[in-house]
């Protein structure tokens, strides 16, 4: 998609298709050809047909947004829609455009609480810049598809055009985006769903990214979603936490990564690491070679994230010495384990009875993290899953924390996220989601 490009059909015959129709009604030149004030003006957002300078930052933006006010205004005055705008002032900086404009044939299209066309420039570093446009435009892309307006960057300036609900969030979306990389942080397309999360739930997306739960190699390891931020705080804080959510939402590395950390500054003695030797929906039949050999196959899963934390020679020696033990959950049976942290990965794969088991192993300075699926049960369908069980049966509990994970934090490929969306609108539409 090239920067020219329309977003939401709101660009024609190669000017912007808010500035053609402001320009046809008003008999004035488009806005490419007017100044716009002195240099460095806050940007103009449009209420009741005036463009205003508004010198607030994303945040506050985004906030009167949603709460249906002027952004213009400081005060809590609500937007009522035909009312005319008061205190409009004599800023030269101020662009006023007298005439009410209607999109399409003839008739207004209200988004919210605005119901005209704006067009806002901001201007930013060029290290910004660099970052925004990434390679192939991935951020860009995802901002146009998320907010719904149209986005061109030229030089280090980043045009917003469309109605001003949509160029006031995403406004908002760009300052945070802006402060983040100002601090250091690398951007990606996945990026900018996190900072519209963070912003629509009131939290600080800075808060989120700069909780560095390991590094390794030069790699730092932190979560990318508000949920991962309050499953990380939620590990941190208690003993036995479950963590139920899609594939793809960091369940189990931020689990490990943590765990990693706790072991490397003696918080605990060892690391243990078990799932349920479940197929999934196959057959395998016999597997070669002694008992490690025929688990690990299973427990691939847990090893290829214990080597994106660690080097593979500590890993190993680790695991000769059992520092680091990787096994099928039948193993846990009639152990107690004492200064530990304990994850049980796949759980949605366990019966009531093995979760039971599980959780008893718990000892004393042990901590104990459950991840899990319950949309991909491979047990079969007339047994219940523990997982599903373990929610009615412990949530309350004090000491036990459940984090649940949604879409929206799927922080893979944005395929999976629209697949994993598709899939429980699927169930929830037949019928055949897992009760049990």
């Amino acid at each position: 998609m090239s920067h020219d490009e329309p977003v939401g059909g709101f660009r024609e015959a190669g000017q912007p298709g808010c500035e053609r129709r402001r320009a046809a009604a008003s008999g004035q030149p488009p806005r490419d050809q007017v100044q716009r004030g002195a240099a460095g003006a806050p940007p103009a957002v449009a209420v009741d047909g005036v463009h205003r300078c508004v010198p607030l930052r994303g945040r506050q933006v985004a906030q009167q947004v949603r709460a249906g006010l002027r952004p213009d205004r400081l005060h809590e005055q609500p937007l009522v829609p035909g009312e005319p705008s008061a205190g409009t002032g004599t800023d030269p900086a101020v662009f006023v455009d007298e005439h009410r404009q209607r999109l399409g044939h003839g008739r207004t299209v209200a988004f919210g609480a605005y119901t005209e066309c704006v067009q806002d420039v901001v201007v930013v570093p060029n290290e910004v810049a660099a970052e925004l446009a990434g390679v192939g435009d991935g951020v860009l892309d995802s901002l146009r598809e998320r907010l719904g307006c149209s986005i061109a960057l030229r030089g280090n300036k980043l045009t917003l055009d469309g109605e001003g609900a949509r160029v006031a969030e995403a406004r908002a979306v760009v300052d945070e985006l802006v402060e983040l990389i100002e601090g250091g942080h690398a951007i990606g397309p996945d990026t900018v769903g996190a900072v519209a999360a963070a912003l629509d739930q009131a939290a600080d997306i800075r808060d989120v990214f700069e909780d560095v739960v390991w590094r390794h190699r030069g790699k730092k390891i932190a979560p990318k979603t508000v949920t991962q931020k309050r499953y990380v705080d939620a590990i941190r804080s208690g003993t036995v936490t479950f963590a139920v959510g899609p594939a793809g939402t960091g369940k189990t590395y931020l689990a490990i990564a943590l765990a990693v950390a706790a072991l490397t500054e003696k918080q605990v003695g060892r690391l243990i690491l078990t799932r349920p030797a479940v197929e999934a929906g196959e057959r395998l039949g016999f597997l070669p070679g002694d008992i490690l050999a025929k688990v690990d196959p299973y427990m691939r899963p847990l090893f290829d994230a214990l080597y994106d934390t660690m080097d593979a020679d500590r890993l190993t020696a680790y695991m000769e010495r059992g520092t680091i033990e990787v096994a099928p959950l039948a193993f846990m049976r009639g152990r107690t384990l004492n200064d530990s942290f304990i994850i049980l990965d796949e759980a949605q794969n366990t019966t009531p009875e093995q979760m039971q088991m599980f959780l008893t192993r718990l000892g004393f300075g042990s901590k104990v993290v459950v991840t899990g699926d319950i949309t991909q049960i491979d047990l079969p369908r007339e047994q219940a899953s523990g997982l599903i069980q373990v929610r009615e049966i412990l949530r309350g509990i004090d000491g036990i924390g459940f984090v649940e994970f949604g879409h929206e934090d799927v922080v893979r490929h944005k395929l999976v996220q629209r697949i994993v969306e598709a899939y429980k609108r699927h169930a929830e539409e037949t019928g055949t989601a897992r009760k049990k």
